[in-house]
């Protein structure tokens, strides 16, 4: 009888282990089907962004003036016509809304303010040992224009080193905007300008004071809330 009862026990445990493992099976498959399924939109939601984009910066001045709203207040900036590459590449963004979310990850009081990685949208400790580091999967040949300087307000695209990018190709995505010209002044012909603040300069001062780490990473974040286009009057 004992034995009966154990073996029915044992049956009863491994009935109850295989029931289990299926339930497991079973919402690991439709969590894997709502994953795909909201791959899927995700997808579709950015090529419609994308063919909106192109739509537009088919309309666009050859300079464009964006607003790029940040926590702390807004920067107005107008990307220069004579770096089209650039402007180009930082409209498509804008218009796509890449930057929205972004932090100023880098911040130097008395030089400049850095942003567009996109791993700055997560601040957990692996993404934040990446700051810095992140794009869009593609650079950008240079630009350099004489005319086009590090002044107080121009934006720029950041770079790898020269050893690592001897073409000083630019980044996909990262920019910064300059707080002090005379500190930046070292870096015209070295990293393409392609636009100016037009308004906003006080806000390039305060992210520039707020309190940081020792890796420039701002303590507080400042983070880009999105980045809009200026519509003409």
């Amino acid at each position: 009888m004992k034995r009966f009862i154990i073996g029915a026990i044992a049956l009863s445990v491994a009935a109850m282990a295989a029931s289990c493992n299926n339930a497991a099976k079973k919402a690991e498959a439709e969590a894997a089907a709502e994953q795909a399924r909201l791959d899927s939109i995700a997808a579709v939601q950015k090529a419609q962004k994308e063919e909106a984009a192109m739509e537009t910066m088919t309309t666009l001045p050859e300079e464009p003036v964006f607003n790029i709203v940040t926590n702390l207040g807004t920067i107005k900036v107008k990307l220069y016509s004579k770096t089209p590459k650039h402007r180009d590449n930082f409209q498509n963004l804008a218009l796509t809304g890449y930057y929205d979310s972004l932090l100023f990850h880098r911040v130097i009081n008395g030089f400049m303010i850095q942003g567009g990685d996109p791993y700055t949208r997560d601040t957990s400790a692996a993404s934040v040992a990446k700051y810095g580091q992140g794009g869009p999967g593609y650079t950008i040949p240079a630009e350099f224009i004489p005319e086009y300087r590090h002044k107080k307000g121009a934006i720029a695209a950041a770079r790898r080193g020269d050893v690592a990018n001897p073409k000083k190709e630019s980044s996909g995505s990262q920019f910064y905007i300059v707080q002090d010209e005379q500190a930046c002044a070292q870096l015209d012909g070295e990293y393409t300008v392609f636009g100016e603040t037009i308004a906003g300069f006080e806000v390039i001062d305060m992210i520039a004071k707020v309190a940081t780490n020792a890796r420039d990473l701002p303590l507080k974040d400042v983070r880009i809330r999105k980045v809009t286009l200026e519509e003409s009057k």
